[in-house]
């Protein structure tokens, strides 16, 4: 039997903007009835009930912009500035291709010479960068 994955928690502002997208969402289905109900009877109730719709039907879209908006943020947040994904993390951005060594046919490939490299002529390759040997 495998066990299912736990999804993680939503961010404390996301789930803020949730509850309030839901309470303006159950607002605007209360003044629904309300505005049907008082046009079945004919009550004076109607316009203040389409009124409070109006302002609920407004109130739910902005709230749903803001759970979008505010999961974005914490997206970007967990990626950091430089990812593509948000779960990658930061990356460098890659080496253009003008500054990479064409490879050479048949042969290793070339690494041009740095001084002060292990191996190098002029230097034992247990010397200090810094210091001349022997001491």
């Amino acid at each position: 039997m495998s066990v299912p994955r736990r999804r993680r928690r939503l961010p404390d502002e996301v789930r803020s903007a949730t509850v309030r997208a839901v309470l303006c969402l159950a607002f605007t289905l209360v003044g629904v009835v309300v505005a049907t109900l008082a046009s079945y009877a004919g009550s004076w109730l109607m316009t203040p009930a389409l009124m409070a719709m109006g302002l609920g039907v407004f109130g739910t879209m902005w709230c749903l912009l803001e759970i979008l908006i505010s999961r974005q943020v914490a997206a970007q947040r967990m990626r950091g500035s430089d990812s593509a994904h948000p779960m990658a993390g930061g990356r460098t951005a890659p080496e253009p291709l003008a500054a990479r060594p064409l490879p050479r046919p048949g042969g290793a490939p070339h690494r041009p010479y740095q001084p002060g490299q292990p191996g190098q002529p002029g230097r034992p390759p247990y010397a200090p960068a810094g210091r001349p040997p022997g001491r």
